[in-house]
Protein backbone atom coordinates (compact mmCIF):
# COMPACT_ATOMS: atom_id res chain seq x y z
CA UNK A 1 0.00 0.00 0.00
CA UNK A 2 1.39 3.63 -1.01
CA UNK A 3 0.96 6.50 1.11
CA UNK A 4 -0.25 8.73 -2.48
CA UNK A 5 -2.68 6.06 -3.19
CA UNK A 6 -6.81 6.40 -2.55
CA UNK A 7 -7.09 3.15 -0.50
CA UNK A 8 -4.40 4.29 2.09
CA UNK A 9 -6.41 7.88 2.53
CA UNK A 10 -9.68 6.90 2.18
CA UNK A 11 -10.12 3.80 3.60
CA UNK A 12 -6.80 2.47 5.81
CA UNK A 13 -5.87 6.23 7.12
CA UNK A 14 -9.17 7.17 8.76
CA UNK A 15 -10.03 3.43 10.34
CA UNK A 16 -6.56 3.69 11.83
CA UNK A 17 -7.30 6.96 13.53
CA UNK A 18 -10.22 6.10 14.52
CA UNK A 19 -9.52 2.84 16.52
CA UNK A 20 -6.33 4.26 17.26
CA UNK A 21 -8.34 7.15 19.37
CA UNK A 22 -10.99 4.94 20.26
CA UNK A 23 -8.99 2.70 22.20
CA UNK A 24 -6.70 4.95 23.37
CA UNK A 25 -9.08 7.00 25.37
CA UNK A 26 -9.74 3.84 27.93
CA UNK A 27 -7.10 1.01 26.77
CA UNK A 28 -3.78 3.03 25.82
CA UNK A 29 -2.35 -0.40 25.21
CA UNK A 30 -5.03 -1.71 23.03
CA UNK A 31 -4.38 1.26 20.97
CA UNK A 32 -0.98 0.44 20.54
CA UNK A 33 -1.72 -3.44 19.46
CA UNK A 34 -4.10 -1.61 16.99
CA UNK A 35 -1.16 0.27 16.10
CA UNK A 36 1.35 -2.95 15.64
CA UNK A 37 -1.76 -5.15 13.82
CA UNK A 38 -2.83 -1.96 11.06
CA UNK A 39 1.07 -1.48 10.24
CA UNK A 40 1.17 -5.41 9.50
CA UNK A 41 -1.64 -5.18 7.73
CA UNK A 42 -0.35 -2.14 5.81
CA UNK A 43 2.87 -4.14 5.15
CA UNK A 44 1.10 -7.23 3.84
CA UNK A 45 -0.85 -5.62 1.66
CA UNK A 46 1.48 -6.01 -1.02
CA UNK A 47 2.54 -9.66 -0.09
CA UNK A 48 0.79 -10.58 2.64
CA UNK A 49 3.77 -14.18 2.36
CA UNK A 50 5.96 -11.51 3.74
CA UNK A 51 4.42 -11.33 6.93
CA UNK A 52 5.52 -14.78 8.14
CA UNK A 53 9.06 -13.40 7.47
CA UNK A 54 9.13 -9.79 9.29
CA UNK A 55 6.68 -11.94 11.84
CA UNK A 56 9.81 -14.33 12.42
CA UNK A 57 12.21 -11.57 12.30
CA UNK A 58 10.40 -9.25 15.41
CA UNK A 59 9.96 -12.29 17.08
CA UNK A 60 13.62 -13.83 16.83
CA UNK A 61 15.29 -10.25 17.37
CA UNK A 62 13.06 -9.41 20.53
CA UNK A 63 14.05 -13.27 21.94
CA UNK A 64 17.78 -12.66 21.76
CA UNK A 65 17.10 -8.40 22.83
CA UNK A 66 15.85 -9.86 25.64
CA UNK A 67 18.72 -12.46 26.67
CA UNK A 68 21.25 -9.85 25.51
CA UNK A 69 19.64 -7.13 27.45
CA UNK A 70 19.49 -9.53 30.87
CA UNK A 71 15.97 -10.31 30.79
CA UNK A 72 16.17 -13.28 30.73
CA UNK A 73 19.00 -15.37 32.19
CA UNK A 74 21.01 -17.30 29.55
CA UNK A 75 22.59 -20.52 30.19
CA UNK A 76 25.71 -20.80 31.86
CA UNK A 77 27.69 -22.19 28.34
CA UNK A 78 26.01 -18.81 25.95
CA UNK A 79 28.02 -16.11 26.21
CA UNK A 80 26.67 -12.54 25.62
CA UNK A 81 29.10 -12.08 22.38
CA UNK A 82 28.25 -15.37 20.91
CA UNK A 83 24.38 -14.38 21.28
CA UNK A 84 25.28 -11.22 19.68
CA UNK A 85 26.82 -12.78 16.65
CA UNK A 86 24.15 -15.24 16.00
CA UNK A 87 21.67 -12.81 16.22
CA UNK A 88 22.84 -10.64 13.54
CA UNK A 89 24.33 -13.30 11.52
CA UNK A 90 20.89 -14.79 11.27
CA UNK A 91 19.95 -11.17 10.28
CA UNK A 92 22.53 -10.64 7.62
CA UNK A 93 21.82 -14.20 6.40
CA UNK A 94 18.23 -13.51 5.87
CA UNK A 95 18.89 -10.05 4.12
CA UNK A 96 21.90 -12.06 2.10
CA UNK A 97 19.85 -14.43 0.96
CA UNK A 98 16.61 -12.12 -0.09
CA UNK A 99 18.14 -9.34 -1.46
CA UNK A 100 21.72 -10.57 -2.55
CA UNK A 101 21.28 -13.83 -3.56
CA UNK A 102 20.19 -13.10 -7.16
CA UNK A 103 23.40 -10.99 -7.57
CA UNK A 104 25.66 -13.49 -5.85
CA UNK A 105 24.02 -16.74 -7.59
CA UNK A 106 24.96 -14.53 -11.34
CA UNK A 107 28.02 -13.12 -10.84
CA UNK A 108 29.07 -16.81 -9.87
CA UNK A 109 27.33 -18.20 -13.08
CA UNK A 110 29.20 -15.79 -14.94
CA UNK A 111 32.19 -16.63 -13.65
CA UNK A 112 32.15 -20.55 -13.73
CA UNK A 113 29.19 -20.62 -16.50
CA UNK A 114 27.32 -22.74 -14.18
CA UNK A 115 24.04 -21.98 -16.34
CA UNK A 116 22.29 -21.89 -12.62
CA UNK A 117 18.33 -20.41 -12.98
CA UNK A 118 17.56 -18.50 -9.77
CA UNK A 119 15.65 -15.68 -8.55
CA UNK A 120 14.22 -14.72 -5.09
CA UNK A 121 11.50 -12.17 -4.79
CA UNK A 122 12.73 -8.90 -2.88
CA UNK A 123 10.55 -8.47 0.63
CA UNK A 124 10.13 -4.78 0.42
CA UNK A 125 11.51 -2.76 3.04
CA UNK A 126 13.79 -5.69 4.68
CA UNK A 127 17.11 -3.40 4.67
CA UNK A 128 14.98 -0.74 6.69
CA UNK A 129 13.61 -3.21 9.13
CA UNK A 130 16.78 -5.33 9.10
CA UNK A 131 19.25 -2.80 10.09
CA UNK A 132 16.83 -1.39 13.26
CA UNK A 133 16.71 -4.77 14.50
CA UNK A 134 20.70 -5.01 14.16
CA UNK A 135 20.60 -1.55 16.26
CA UNK A 136 18.47 -2.75 18.78
CA UNK A 137 20.48 -6.04 19.21
CA UNK A 138 23.64 -3.87 19.48
CA UNK A 139 22.44 -1.60 21.71
CA UNK A 140 20.86 -4.56 24.11
CA UNK A 141 24.59 -5.97 24.12
CA UNK A 142 25.85 -2.74 25.34
CA UNK A 143 22.80 -2.34 27.41
CA UNK A 144 21.92 1.01 26.10
CA UNK A 145 18.30 -0.35 25.67
CA UNK A 146 16.52 0.06 28.31
CA UNK A 147 12.64 -0.94 27.40
CA UNK A 148 11.22 -4.62 26.48
CA UNK A 149 7.64 -4.22 26.01
CA UNK A 150 6.69 -6.38 22.77
CA UNK A 151 4.26 -4.54 21.73
CA UNK A 152 5.87 -1.64 21.84
CA UNK A 153 8.84 -3.17 20.29
CA UNK A 154 6.56 -4.44 17.66
CA UNK A 155 5.62 -0.94 16.90
CA UNK A 156 8.88 -0.15 16.66
CA UNK A 157 9.74 -2.55 13.85
CA UNK A 158 6.45 -2.53 11.86
CA UNK A 159 5.79 1.39 12.45
CA UNK A 160 3.75 2.20 9.19
CA UNK A 161 5.12 5.80 8.36
CA UNK A 162 8.81 4.35 8.50
CA UNK A 163 8.66 0.72 7.78
CA UNK A 164 9.17 0.99 3.72
CA UNK A 165 11.36 3.49 3.28
CA UNK A 166 12.37 4.82 6.74
CA UNK A 167 14.04 6.60 8.75
CA UNK A 168 16.27 3.44 10.31
CA UNK A 169 15.23 4.26 14.00
CA UNK A 170 16.68 3.44 17.31
CA UNK A 171 14.32 2.10 20.20
CA UNK A 172 15.12 5.20 21.94
CA UNK A 173 13.96 7.19 19.00
CA UNK A 174 10.12 5.44 19.35
CA UNK A 175 9.82 3.09 22.09
CA UNK A 176 9.67 5.79 24.92
CA UNK A 177 7.47 7.72 22.96
CA UNK A 178 4.57 5.13 23.36
CA UNK A 179 4.38 5.04 27.32
CA UNK A 180 3.23 8.99 27.02
CA UNK A 181 -0.49 8.85 27.35
CA UNK A 182 -1.07 11.89 25.58
CA UNK A 183 -0.38 10.74 22.30
CA UNK A 184 -3.38 8.32 22.78
CA UNK A 185 -6.24 11.37 22.11
CA UNK A 186 -6.57 13.98 19.56
CA UNK A 187 -4.74 16.96 19.48
CA UNK A 188 -5.77 19.81 16.72
CA UNK A 189 -2.20 21.01 17.04
CA UNK A 190 -0.89 17.40 15.83
CA UNK A 191 -3.60 17.12 13.00
CA UNK A 192 -2.96 20.55 11.75
CA UNK A 193 0.78 20.15 11.54
CA UNK A 194 0.85 16.30 10.86
CA UNK A 195 -1.52 17.09 7.46
CA UNK A 196 0.74 20.01 6.69
CA UNK A 197 3.61 18.00 6.41
CA UNK A 198 1.47 15.24 4.44
CA UNK A 199 0.59 17.75 2.07
CA UNK A 200 3.74 19.09 1.45
CA UNK A 201 5.32 16.05 1.21
CA UNK A 202 2.73 14.27 -1.30
CA UNK A 203 2.80 17.60 -3.58
CA UNK A 204 6.56 16.67 -3.90
CA UNK A 205 5.80 13.35 -4.57
CA UNK A 206 3.15 13.31 -7.16
CA UNK A 207 3.78 16.96 -8.91
CA UNK A 208 7.45 17.30 -8.80
CA UNK A 209 9.24 13.90 -8.60
CA UNK A 210 6.42 11.66 -10.77
CA UNK A 211 6.46 15.32 -13.21
CA UNK A 212 10.22 14.38 -13.73
CA UNK A 213 9.79 10.76 -14.08
CA UNK A 214 8.83 10.04 -17.47
CA UNK A 215 12.01 11.92 -18.88
CA UNK A 216 14.37 10.56 -16.69
CA UNK A 217 12.86 7.31 -17.51
CA UNK A 218 13.73 7.76 -21.39
CA UNK A 219 17.11 8.96 -20.94
CA UNK A 220 18.10 6.27 -18.46
CA UNK A 221 16.59 4.09 -21.09
CA UNK A 222 19.55 1.86 -22.67
CA UNK A 223 18.44 2.47 -26.37
CA UNK A 224 19.15 6.15 -25.91
CA UNK A 225 21.75 6.61 -23.96
CA UNK A 226 24.70 5.25 -26.59
CA UNK A 227 24.79 8.60 -28.12
CA UNK A 228 24.06 11.39 -25.75
CA UNK A 229 25.49 14.42 -26.05
CA UNK A 230 26.80 16.46 -23.37
CA UNK A 231 24.40 18.81 -22.51
CA UNK A 232 21.97 15.98 -22.59
CA UNK A 233 23.77 14.03 -20.87
CA UNK A 234 24.04 17.00 -17.93
CA UNK A 235 19.84 17.43 -18.01
CA UNK A 236 19.59 13.81 -17.77
CA UNK A 237 21.59 13.34 -14.94
CA UNK A 238 20.06 16.33 -12.62
CA UNK A 239 16.74 15.53 -13.58
CA UNK A 240 17.15 12.13 -11.62
CA UNK A 241 18.98 13.70 -8.74
CA UNK A 242 16.12 16.28 -8.38
CA UNK A 243 13.07 13.64 -9.18
CA UNK A 244 15.56 11.28 -6.42
CA UNK A 245 15.30 14.45 -4.08
CA UNK A 246 11.67 15.42 -4.44
CA UNK A 247 11.02 11.75 -3.87
CA UNK A 248 12.86 10.89 -1.03
CA UNK A 249 12.00 14.36 0.51
CA UNK A 250 8.30 13.65 -0.12
CA UNK A 251 8.29 10.58 1.45
CA UNK A 252 10.39 11.90 4.47
CA UNK A 253 8.03 14.36 5.12
CA UNK A 254 4.58 11.87 4.66
CA UNK A 255 6.13 9.64 7.04
CA UNK A 256 6.85 12.54 9.55
CA UNK A 257 3.08 14.25 8.96
CA UNK A 258 1.49 10.57 9.31
CA UNK A 259 3.47 10.22 12.59
CA UNK A 260 2.16 13.90 14.08
CA UNK A 261 -1.06 12.74 13.31
CA UNK A 262 -1.34 11.09 16.65
CA UNK A 263 1.33 12.84 18.39
CA UNK A 264 4.66 10.76 17.34
CA UNK A 265 7.57 12.91 16.81
CA UNK A 266 9.95 10.79 13.61
CA UNK A 267 13.55 11.78 13.37
CA UNK A 268 14.16 14.15 10.63
CA UNK A 269 16.17 12.45 7.54
CA UNK A 270 16.30 14.85 4.76
CA UNK A 271 17.55 18.15 5.68
CA UNK A 272 18.47 20.37 2.12
CA UNK A 273 21.35 18.37 0.77
CA UNK A 274 22.07 20.08 -2.31
CA UNK A 275 22.82 23.01 -0.09
CA UNK A 276 25.53 21.36 1.04
CA UNK A 277 29.15 22.86 0.39
CA UNK A 278 31.06 20.09 0.58
CA UNK A 279 30.47 15.86 0.64
CA UNK A 280 30.99 15.54 4.13
CA UNK A 281 28.39 17.84 5.20
CA UNK A 282 25.69 16.14 1.75
CA UNK A 283 26.32 12.78 3.93
CA UNK A 284 24.84 15.25 7.04
CA UNK A 285 21.92 15.77 5.54
CA UNK A 286 21.17 13.19 2.84
CA UNK A 287 19.02 10.24 4.10
CA UNK A 288 20.62 11.05 8.31
CA UNK A 289 19.21 7.56 9.59
CA UNK A 290 21.37 5.93 7.39
CA UNK A 291 24.60 7.95 7.81
CA UNK A 292 23.95 7.51 11.50
CA UNK A 293 23.70 4.44 11.33
CA UNK A 294 26.51 3.42 9.27
CA UNK A 295 28.61 6.25 11.63
CA UNK A 296 27.60 4.17 14.93
CA UNK A 297 27.44 0.31 14.19
CA UNK A 298 29.98 0.36 11.21
CA UNK A 299 32.71 3.31 10.54
CA UNK A 300 33.15 3.77 14.49
CA UNK A 301 33.48 0.05 15.00
CA UNK A 302 36.07 -0.19 12.57
CA UNK A 303 38.07 1.74 14.15
CA UNK A 304 37.10 5.32 12.91
CA UNK A 305 39.73 7.86 12.64
CA UNK A 306 41.78 6.52 15.58
CA UNK A 307 43.97 4.77 13.84
CA UNK A 308 45.88 7.38 11.81
CA UNK A 309 44.86 8.44 8.40
CA UNK A 310 45.24 5.63 6.08
CA UNK A 311 43.31 3.40 7.97
CA UNK A 312 40.90 6.51 8.61
CA UNK A 313 40.20 6.27 4.66
CA UNK A 314 40.23 2.59 4.41
CA UNK A 315 37.17 2.79 6.90
CA UNK A 316 35.49 5.68 5.18
CA UNK A 317 35.90 3.79 2.04
CA UNK A 318 34.76 -0.13 3.44
CA UNK A 319 31.76 1.92 4.99
CA UNK A 320 30.96 3.78 2.10
CA UNK A 321 30.93 0.50 -0.35
CA UNK A 322 28.78 -1.45 2.03
CA UNK A 323 26.65 1.48 2.12
CA UNK A 324 25.98 1.21 -1.48
CA UNK A 325 25.45 -2.59 -1.54
CA UNK A 326 23.00 -1.44 1.27
CA UNK A 327 21.35 0.60 -1.31
CA UNK A 328 20.91 -2.72 -3.83
CA UNK A 329 22.63 -5.99 -5.16
CA UNK A 330 25.00 -4.50 -7.93
CA UNK A 331 27.73 -3.38 -9.14
CA UNK A 332 26.23 0.24 -10.19
CA UNK A 333 25.73 0.34 -6.65
CA UNK A 334 28.83 -0.71 -5.37
CA UNK A 335 30.23 2.12 -8.14
CA UNK A 336 28.04 4.15 -6.43
CA UNK A 337 29.48 3.75 -3.06
CA UNK A 338 32.92 3.51 -3.74
CA UNK A 339 32.47 7.06 -5.94
CA UNK A 340 30.76 8.93 -2.20
CA UNK A 341 34.08 6.78 -0.53
CA UNK A 342 36.01 8.58 -2.71
CA UNK A 343 34.66 12.23 -2.59
CA UNK A 344 35.46 11.98 1.44
CA UNK A 345 38.76 10.74 1.42
CA UNK A 346 39.35 13.56 -0.85
CA UNK A 347 37.09 15.97 1.52
CA UNK A 348 38.92 14.71 4.96
CA UNK A 349 41.95 14.96 3.40
CA UNK A 350 41.72 18.70 1.66
CA UNK A 351 40.55 19.77 5.13
CA UNK A 352 43.63 17.85 6.58
CA UNK A 353 46.18 19.77 4.18
CA UNK A 354 43.87 23.31 4.74
CA UNK A 355 44.22 23.33 8.47
CA UNK A 356 47.99 22.18 8.35
CA UNK A 357 48.71 25.32 6.02
CA UNK A 358 46.22 26.93 8.38
CA UNK A 359 44.68 28.79 4.86
CA UNK A 360 40.82 29.21 4.94
CA UNK A 361 40.46 28.65 1.58
CA UNK A 362 37.29 30.19 -0.42
CA UNK A 363 34.35 29.01 1.93
CA UNK A 364 34.15 32.75 3.34
CA UNK A 365 33.43 34.76 0.17
CA UNK A 366 30.29 34.75 -1.71
CA UNK A 367 32.07 33.36 -4.72
CA UNK A 368 33.42 30.81 -2.94
CA UNK A 369 30.72 29.24 -1.31
CA UNK A 370 28.37 29.28 -5.09
CA UNK A 371 31.68 27.19 -6.34
CA UNK A 372 31.41 24.57 -3.70
CA UNK A 373 27.97 24.21 -4.14
CA UNK A 374 28.53 23.87 -7.83
CA UNK A 375 31.58 21.17 -7.52
CA UNK A 376 29.55 19.38 -4.07
CA UNK A 377 26.21 19.48 -6.77
CA UNK A 378 27.93 18.15 -9.90
CA UNK A 379 30.05 15.14 -7.86
CA UNK A 380 27.19 13.99 -6.36
CA UNK A 381 25.29 14.37 -9.89
CA UNK A 382 28.10 12.24 -11.35
CA UNK A 383 27.57 9.26 -8.39
CA UNK A 384 23.66 9.57 -9.64
CA UNK A 385 24.19 8.42 -12.48
CA UNK A 386 24.86 4.78 -10.89
CA UNK A 387 22.59 4.80 -8.43
CA UNK A 388 19.59 5.25 -11.29
CA UNK A 389 21.16 3.47 -14.42
CA UNK A 390 19.89 0.25 -15.31
CA UNK A 391 23.27 -1.81 -15.50
CA UNK A 392 27.29 -0.86 -15.99
CA UNK A 393 27.18 -0.18 -19.28
CA UNK A 394 24.13 2.53 -19.52
CA UNK A 395 25.66 4.32 -16.69
CA UNK A 396 29.01 4.24 -18.53
CA UNK A 397 27.47 5.50 -21.66
CA UNK A 398 26.20 8.57 -19.93
CA UNK A 399 29.55 9.23 -18.21
CA UNK A 400 30.55 9.12 -21.61
CA UNK A 401 28.55 12.00 -22.78
CA UNK A 402 28.75 13.74 -19.72
CA UNK A 403 32.68 14.42 -20.47
CA UNK A 404 31.60 15.69 -23.82
CA UNK A 405 32.90 12.54 -25.83
CA UNK A 406 29.91 12.21 -27.70
CA UNK A 407 29.90 15.94 -28.69
CA UNK A 408 28.41 19.06 -27.10
CA UNK A 409 24.69 19.29 -28.69
CA UNK A 410 22.19 21.67 -27.83
CA UNK A 411 19.25 22.90 -26.38
CA UNK A 412 15.94 22.57 -28.27
CA UNK A 413 13.85 26.03 -28.74
CA UNK A 414 10.36 25.15 -29.68
CA UNK A 415 8.69 28.32 -31.89
CA UNK A 416 6.17 29.22 -28.72
CA UNK A 417 9.31 30.25 -26.69
CA UNK A 418 10.57 33.90 -27.01
CA UNK A 419 9.11 33.83 -30.44
CA UNK A 420 11.31 30.88 -31.51
CA UNK A 421 14.20 33.55 -32.29
CA UNK A 422 16.62 30.89 -31.14
CA UNK A 423 16.08 27.75 -32.90
CA UNK A 424 18.60 26.20 -30.78
CA UNK A 425 21.04 26.88 -28.04
CA UNK A 426 24.78 25.78 -28.17
CA UNK A 427 24.52 24.69 -31.16
CA UNK A 428 26.84 21.45 -32.50
CA UNK A 429 27.59 19.40 -35.55
CA UNK A 430 26.29 16.62 -34.21
CA UNK A 431 22.57 18.01 -33.18
CA UNK A 432 21.09 16.12 -36.06
CA UNK A 433 20.48 13.04 -33.86
CA UNK A 434 17.56 13.74 -31.63
CA UNK A 435 19.44 11.87 -28.58
CA UNK A 436 21.54 15.18 -29.16
CA UNK A 437 19.10 17.75 -28.08
CA UNK A 438 17.67 18.74 -24.72
CA UNK A 439 13.80 20.06 -24.20
CA UNK A 440 14.44 23.87 -23.10
CA UNK A 441 11.11 22.86 -21.16
CA UNK A 442 12.72 20.49 -18.68
CA UNK A 443 15.93 22.69 -18.95
CA UNK A 444 14.13 25.72 -17.74
CA UNK A 445 12.42 23.48 -14.70
CA UNK A 446 15.71 21.80 -13.83
CA UNK A 447 16.54 25.23 -12.68
CA UNK A 448 13.91 26.72 -11.18
CA UNK A 449 13.80 23.24 -9.03
CA UNK A 450 17.46 23.56 -8.11
CA UNK A 451 16.95 27.63 -7.51
CA UNK A 452 13.76 26.59 -4.79
CA UNK A 453 16.48 23.85 -3.51
CA UNK A 454 19.35 25.86 -2.77
CA UNK A 455 17.18 29.13 -2.06
CA UNK A 456 14.04 28.23 -0.44
CA UNK A 457 13.80 26.90 3.02
CA UNK A 458 12.99 23.23 3.47
CA UNK A 459 9.35 21.78 5.04
CA UNK A 460 10.91 21.29 8.59
CA UNK A 461 12.19 25.26 8.86
CA UNK A 462 8.88 25.99 7.92
CA UNK A 463 6.96 23.75 9.56
CA UNK A 464 9.23 24.13 12.85
CA UNK A 465 9.78 28.08 12.99
CA UNK A 466 13.19 27.91 12.11
CA UNK A 467 14.42 31.31 10.91
CA UNK A 468 12.45 34.23 10.03
CA UNK A 469 10.11 35.72 7.17
CA UNK A 470 6.79 34.44 5.92
CA UNK A 471 7.61 31.08 5.03
CA UNK A 472 6.79 29.75 8.39
CA UNK A 473 3.98 27.75 9.10
CA UNK A 474 0.90 29.03 11.98
CA UNK A 475 -2.37 27.73 12.98
CA UNK A 476 -4.22 30.44 11.06
CA UNK A 477 -6.75 30.09 8.36
CA UNK A 478 -4.58 31.31 5.08
CA UNK A 479 -1.80 28.21 6.11
CA UNK A 480 -5.01 26.13 6.75
CA UNK A 481 -6.19 27.39 2.96
CA UNK A 482 -2.98 27.27 1.40
CA UNK A 483 -2.26 24.07 3.07
CA UNK A 484 -5.84 22.81 1.74
CA UNK A 485 -4.80 23.72 -1.83
CA UNK A 486 -1.63 21.69 -1.79
CA UNK A 487 -2.95 18.75 -0.46
CA UNK A 488 -5.69 19.09 -3.11
CA UNK A 489 -3.79 19.87 -6.22
CA UNK A 490 -1.68 16.29 -4.67
CA UNK A 491 -5.24 14.22 -4.33
CA UNK A 492 -6.23 15.29 -7.67
CA UNK A 493 -2.87 13.70 -9.26
CA UNK A 494 -2.94 10.43 -7.18
CA UNK A 495 -4.49 8.70 -10.54
CA UNK A 496 -0.97 8.28 -11.66
CA UNK A 497 0.59 6.48 -8.64
CA UNK A 498 4.07 5.74 -8.24
CA UNK A 499 5.70 3.36 -5.89
CA UNK A 500 8.21 5.47 -3.92
CA UNK A 501 12.30 5.20 -5.28
CA UNK A 502 13.44 3.83 -2.12
CA UNK A 503 10.64 1.03 -1.51
CA UNK A 504 13.26 -0.51 -4.48
CA UNK A 505 15.91 -0.94 -1.50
Amino acid sequence: MLFNSYEFLIFFLPIFLVGFFFFGRRWPIVAAAWMAVVSLVFYGWWAPRFLLLIGFSIVFNYTVGMGLGGRWRLPDFVRRGWLLTFGIAVDLGLLTYFKYGTFIVANVDAICGLHIQWSVVLPIGISFYTFTQIAFLADAYRNVAKEFNFVHYTIFVTYFPHLIAGPILHHKDLMPQFRRREIYRPSAENLSIGLSFFAIGLFKKVVIADGLAPQVATYFSPAQTASLSFVVSWVAAIAYALQLYFDFSGYSDMAIGLSRLVGVDLPINFNSPYKSLDIIEFWRRWHMSLSRFLRDYLYIPLGGNRNGPVRRYANLMITMLLGGLWHGAGWTFVIWGGLHGLYLIFNHAWNAVTRRLKWRGFGGSVLGRGLSLLVTFAAVTVAWVFFRAPDLPTALHIIRGMAGLNGLGSVEVPPWFLGGMLRHVFPDSLVSEPNMRADITLVLKCLLLLLGCVLLPNSQDIMTHRGTGRLLWRPTWQWGLAMSLVLTIGVSLINRTTEFLYFEF
